[in-house]
């Protein structure tokens, strides 16, 4: 297998990687055939995975512009993946000059992309960190560089706390996050779900398999279970909805029913 020149040396390009998966969704072109393969593998069972990715990505656009327009500049991005088109520190910094965001992630493929793209970026970085041990991501140098935890932070969990299962402590993990932000922060998140998939249980469950395959064990969680990310933050309206019904300009009649699929929320700490 030839290694692209962009690559890091030391990735096993033989493993499939949930952000590369994600960047071949979106269109992207940082993913291996690996990748590819496994991507449509899942989208055998489940055709309108590329649509859920793009709903989440709308979702976080208008989530981020939310955050700028109640005065939070500062956003701390927890699995962030690879670097695509409208990231957020370009939809940050196109509508405040000078918004700080730090990307986090534990794919070493996705951090790498993410130094090339920022590389002279004094108001964006990236740590190399694991969700499971928010105490790394708080301690990081590159943390303390860019973020004043003094002042409100945007915390954005986007699409990725489905990949913590139960014995990861998914909860306790976002509860320490929350807990180290100031008063005002927000909480930004997704999370996959089988309500609202336009298909049985048992047909998305394929697509849920691939990733138990890959092992990235993908953790479909009920709108309940959800909700609970959200102890000790107020909800934004309109609470715990679909991505393509959280603050869409675009008519419910005309978004994929795909768009329907899992929970998106936003929070603000007291």
């Amino acid at each position: 297998m030839e290694r692209p020149a962009w690559a890091p040396q030391g990735i096993d390009i033989s493993v499939p990687s949930v952000s590369r998966i994600y960047d071949y969704y979106l269109g992207g072109s940082h993913n291996f055939e690996v990748d590819r393969e496994a991507a449509r593998q899942a989208m055998e069972f489940m055709p309108g995975l590329p649509k859920i990715m793009k709903a989440n990505r709308a979702f976080l656009r208008r989530a981020v512009e939310f955050a700028l327009s109640e005065g939070v500049s500062q956003f701390l991005d927890i699995g962030s993946g690879i670097p695509t088109f409208g990231n957020v520190h370009e939809v940050a910094e196109a509508a405040v000059p000078g918004a700080r965001v730090l990307y986090v992630d534990h794919d070493p493929v996705a951090v790498a992309h993410s130094q090339a793209v920022l590389a002279g970026h004094k108001s964006a970085g990236v740590v190399n960190a694991d969700l499971r041990k928010p105490e790394q991501i708080l301690n990081s140098p590159e943390t303390a560089r860019l973020l004043d935890l003094d002042r409100p932070v945007a915390l954005l969990l986007v699409a990725v706390l489905h990949f913590l299962e139960d014995q990861d402590e998914p909860y306790r993990a976002v509860a320490e996050l929350r807990d180290a932000l100031a008063p005002g922060s927000l909480v930004i998140l997704t999370h996959a779900s089988y309500d609202g998939i336009p298909l049985s249980k048992e047909r998305a469950g394929g697509a849920v398999g691939v990733y138990r395959n890959i092992r990235n064990p993908l953790v479909m969680r009920t709108r309940e279970q959800t909700a609970r990310f959200f102890d000790g933050f107020e909800m934004v309206e309109p609470g715990l909805v679909t991505m393509a019904q959280w603050r869409s300009d675009c008519p419910a009649e005309q978004e994929d029913p795909y768009a329907f699929a899992g929970f998106a929320g936003v929070g603000r700490k007291a």
